[in-house]
Parts: C-alpha cells; structure tokens; sequence
C-alpha cells in the first residue's frame, strides 16, 4: 500500500495580467510529492518554474488574472484557506522557501541572525532570546560561524548566505521546503558545499524537497521524482533514476542531450527555435514547432498525459 503524498496539486493555475493578455505562466499543472521525498522541477528559463514555486506558497504578485486549482498538503486543501490562515498555518510553518539569489532576499540592512531568528518569533511564538539561540543551533547546522549571526549580508560570501537562507527556511521545522535554483550564481564547489548539506537535511531530518533549477547535473544529486516543465505545464514526470537513464518526451531527451557527458564522446547538442508565447500558446502541443517528431494530430490536439507508469504528455507515447 503507497502513503499518501506529502503534497498533492491538482489542475493549478496562475496567470499574470499584462497589457498584452493574460500570460499563463502555471497551466494546469499536476503532480505529488511523496514524504522524505525530493522531486525535481526542471526546464529552461521562462517555463513556468519559479511561478509554479509562488503559487505553492501563494507569493502572489498584484497582477494575477487567474489562480486556481487544488494544493493538499498532508491531505488538507490549503488553496481552501483564507490569505490570513494560509500565512499563520503553512507558509513558513509547514512550507517555507529557499529563494533563488539570497542576497536579493535577505534583508540588507538587519542581521542575519535577526532574520533567521524571525519566524520563530512570530510563527512559534518564541521569546527573541530563544528564537536566536535556536537561529545559531541552525547555522551550526548548515555550516555556518556562529559569530555570523551579527553579521549583515554584505559581509558574507555567496555560498554563506545561501546557507543563512537554508537556516531560515529549516528553523520553523517545516515538511516541504521549496529551493528555486538555490546554486545559481555560485562557484561549482559552493555548489557542491550547498548540496552536501541539503543531501544531510533531507537524511537526517527527513525533510521533503520540491528543487527547481535548469542544471541537470545538479538536479541528479538530490532528486527521487523529476517533473520536466516547458511553456507553463508539466510534459513528463517519474521517477529520478528511470527519466536520467531513458528521458521519453522529446522535449527531455533533448534537454539531456544538451549536458556534456564525462563518458560519451558525443557533442551537446542545442535545442532549436523558440518556447512559444505564453500570452497565446499554440492549440495542440506547445513543443510542436521545435519537435523533430512533430505529426499532424500534435498541431491540432493539446496531447494529455498517457497510461502507464511514466507519466507523459505527448501523443507519440501511446
């Protein structure tokens, strides 16, 4: 008998209001996460990923023409709830956010220690002297200086405030955390450091991860479940060691036709064309126009997911 999932979304959307139209940045898109879990979101840049990530956590910008949908975490529909009970009962308390760029999310002129210590005080009721000395229980943790925690951003390198962004996403003890490229803009050994201790929270904490980035190779560390994303929706999504050893959508087998391989002579190939506009997406598939495989029936029918244990949009899979 398989649990059930830690998290489950069923048909979400969010659009954005432009003076163009509505852009549908999140279309109808659906997967589960099961606990203990990391599933990876990937794609190229522009799919859809970080909107996804705001409309989980409900980070909502003023601009939204359409939101909807169903997000069950542990079995309880939080789309259901009031702004005010979502912010009080999930965000932070059983959700929270590793952001991409920590120094753009990191408050520049409070420090750090503050911030980290910041959850804790208003989401567990925690007395400021408590919340800090568990704020430094968290960077020892990830690996952090405890002298630190007077510091300002400014004054830590890249990779230590990717990690005071950790601490604050793991110090409320939350189920789920989402990482929206939480290695971007970082040296390959800061990288390899942050996903070390990301590997060490999720085995010894059992903390469940939903990892959006567009760097495969990274992606392959952590993940249990890959979802690849393209032009607003979910394409193909299974189980990590399967999608690594045999992509099935022409989008993915493309996509990891594009990383350079230590044991393949073979060269990287490049993706042509361009992701279709989001404003008004093509009626049938939205890979048609870059698929080699493009026929008739994927210009004219938007393809659905197919039976079977891969889960597969795309009607060449039948």
């Amino acid at each position: 008998m398989i649990d059930a999932p830690l998290l489950n979304i069923s048909n979400l959307v969010l659009h954005f209001r432009t003076r163009q139209g509505p852009v549908q940045a999140v279309d109808q898109v659906d997967f589960s996460l099961q606990e203990k879990h990391a599933v990876v979101i990937l794609g190229e840049s522009g799919c859809g990923k970080s909107s996804l990530a705001k409309a989980i956590l409900r980070l909502l910008p003023k601009n939204v023409a359409a939101y909807s949908g169903r997000v069950e975490l542990m079995g309880n529909d939080v789309m259901a709830y009031n702004d005010e009970e979502f912010r009080l009962n999930v965000r932070w308390v059983q959700m929270s956010l590793v952001p991409q760029a920590a120094m753009n999310a990191l408050n520049p002129v409070i420090r750090v220690g503050q911030q980290v210590a910041e959850p804790l005080i208003f989401h567990a009721g925690m007395a400021k002297k408590g919340a800090l000395e568990q704020a430094a229980r968290m960077f020892k943790y990830v690996g952090v200086p405890e002298d630190c925690l007077n510091s300002y951003p400014f004054e830590l390198s890249g990779g230590m405030r990717q990690r005071v962004a950790i601490a604050m996403a793991l110090a409320t003890s939350p189920n789920l955390i989402i990482l929206d490229e939480p290695t971007s803009a970082l040296d390959l050994l800061t990288q390899s450091n942050i996903m070390n201790v990301l590997k060490r929270i999720k085995a010894e904490l059992g903390t469940s991860y939903i990892l959006i980035t567009h760097d495969v190779s990274t992606s392959s560390e952590l993940a249990d479940d890959v979802a690849v994303m393209y032009a607003g929706q979910i394409v193909e999504m299974g189980d990590a060691e399967s999608f690594f050893e045999e992509p099935l959508h022409p989008y993915s087998k493309m996509l990891m036709a594009s990383v350079p391989r230590l044991h393949s002579d073979a060269d990287p190939i490049f993706i042509t064309g361009q992701p279709p506009s989001l404003i008004n997406p093509p009626r049938g598939c939205r890979f048609a126009a870059r698929c080699p495989s493009c026929h008739d029936q994927c210009i004219k029918e938007p393809p659905v997911f197919q039976k079977g244990w891969r889960r597969v949009k795309c009607w060449l899979q039948r």
